[in-house]
């Protein structure tokens, strides 16, 4: 049995402890949470791991942090920090030392211009990219990309499977996504662009989450942006477009530290996991997540007992 399978058999005892242990509580989303690492946080040994404020990237770095603490090494959490441009602040003002990210759209951050697509060739790109004080470890099989997505019933009345059959549609289209989409390369720009669809936004800040579905599904908008990971696409009977012209590029989980914190042993840890993460296991952790209401921290410490790699 898998380690991602045997998740799911978990008792629900521990159900219970994620509402207690949740790291989502803080009402300061860049405080230190209590007893792990206070402003030790800067010392050589200690690493103070961040997350985005969406579900899957809070998972991966209680992972990250599980895989630190089981290693030695000091640490701490900071979840649900908000959008990239927030905590690549935060990483560079020291508040945090290490988060997880996507390969293409972190590339494209750094370097809007950057033409990679596939993964070996997105993910050269960015560690040529990255800007001097940070590095990226190793990428992971496990892929999780922003997704257009459009109702059955939407995709069958205007015979749309695909991002290129947008700019035939007869009716005016909207998005429902993060407000950034306004300017991301993969977001309004791109559609216009790349595909000569007139979308327009409106912005739902919670990462393709519940209120991004409900959007798409009251008929609100005709699109919805929502991680390909997300468990309720397939729960809805979504269509998820094709992207012929690749406009969002290869997305796999890599780490982004700052240099001073990638010491050996912090090294060894996150590249552990990173070869254990799969694409089937991201959407196996989400539905822990969505659909069974436990905490990132629980799912998160629940992966790592049962994967045994730090026994």
């Amino acid at each position: 049995m898998t380690a991602g399978k045997k998740l799911m058999l978990a008792g629900a005892a521990l159900a219970v402890v994620a509402l207690t242990l949740t790291g989502c509580a803080s009402g300061d989303p860049l405080g230190n949470e209590a007893g792990s690492g206070g402003e030790d946080t800067g010392s050589a040994g200690s690493v103070t791991v961040g997350s985005a404020a969406f579900a899957e990237s809070e998972i991966i770095a209680y992972i990250y942090a599980g895989a630190l603490e089981r290693s030695g090494v000091e640490v701490s959490v900071t979840p649900a920090i908000g959008a990239r441009d927030v905590y690549i602040a935060a990483l560079e003002d020291g508040s945090i030392d290490l988060v997880p990210e996507y390969t293409g759209n972190l590339l494209q951050f750094f370097d809007a211009e950057a033409e990679a697509q596939g993964k070996d060739e997105v993910y050269s790109a960015l560690v040529a990219a990255v800007p001097e004080g940070f590095e990226v470890l190793d990428q992971a099989e496990a892929a999780d990309a922003d997704s257009y997505n459009v109702t059955a019933e939407f995709s069958e009345e205007y015979g749309v499977t695909s991002l290129a059959d947008l700019a035939n549609v007869p009716v005016p289209l909207s998005v429902a996504a993060n407000p950034e989409f306004a300017e991301r390369p993969y977001g309004i720009p791109g559609l216009r662009d790349i595909y000569g669809a007139e979308v327009a936004l409106v912005p739902i800040n919670d990462g393709g989450g519940p209120n991004t579905l409900k959007a798409l599904l009251d008929g609100q908008v005709q699109l919805a942006n929502i991680y390909s990971t997300t468990p309720s696409i397939a729960e809805n009977n979504l269509v998820t477009l094709a992207d012929p012209e690749n406009m969002i590029l290869a997305q796999n989980v890599v780490p982004l530290i700052s240099s001073v914190k990638a010491e050996p042993a912090v090294v060894e840890a996150i590249n552990t996991v990173q070869g254990a993460l799969t694409t089937a296991m991201l959407i196996e952790l989400n539905t822990l997540s969505s659909v069974d209401k436990l905490s990132a921290q629980v799912i998160a410490e629940r992966w790592l007992d049962e994967s045994g790699l730090f026994d």
